[in-house]
């Protein structure tokens, strides 16, 4: 892996402060939206009527783990956003890294509607598969431009984990 330290936080950033921060934090607060209007009314009956597995957390648990999430993946991107990679194979990671960062985003706001909304559960079980996948690959490829963004995405990445065996034991049990 290439030292992070001259490429990481370079004294002119990629983008400027604010075009930054909206771009890091306007996708994640637009997935966590879509999220919760999938969600609100699907909760207390579709949901409620699901046969779930022993391990199933109680549901306030669930708005409280994706605010944290939500704040942390911003964060990630923040930070990614801010890099300027002056060589072009760190450029091109970059690039790259970022994709991985917005297809990951849009599978996570995909998930949602696809199982709460349309009752998908094999559907929701696929997508989230997807997900687990995009959110690893971003943290490897983030690995390489900003170790703390990499980082912030682990509690993620596992949170993913368990909600993938969750979709796959409700599915299997329904």
């Amino acid at each position: 892996m290439p030292p992070t330290a001259t490429l990481t936080h370079p004294a002119r950033p990629a983008l400027s402060p604010v075009p930054r921060l909206l771009a890091a934090i306007l996708p994640v607060a637009a997935v966590a939206v879509v999220g919760s209007l999938a969600t609100t009314s699907n909760i207390p009956t579709w949901y409620a009527g699901l046969a779930k597995p022993g391990f199933t957390p109680p549901n306030w648990l669930f708005p409280v783990a994706w605010t944290i999430l939500y704040t942390l993946i911003a964060f990630a991107g923040w930070r990614v956003l801010g890099t300027a990679p002056a060589t072009g194979s760190l450029r091109r990671t970059r690039t790259l890294a970022l994709w991985a960062f917005f297809v990951q985003l849009a599978l996570n706001g995909a998930w949602t509607p696809v199982f709460f909304a349309r009752h998908d559960l094999g559907g929701g079980l696929v997508v989230v598969v997807a997900l687990l996948v995009m959110i690893l690959w971003t943290i490897r490829l983030f690995a390489s431009l900003d170790r703390l963004a990499a980082l912030v995405l682990v509690p993620y990445a596992a949170w993913v984990a368990y909600a993938t065996a969750l979709n796959a034991a409700i599915w299997w049990m329904n």
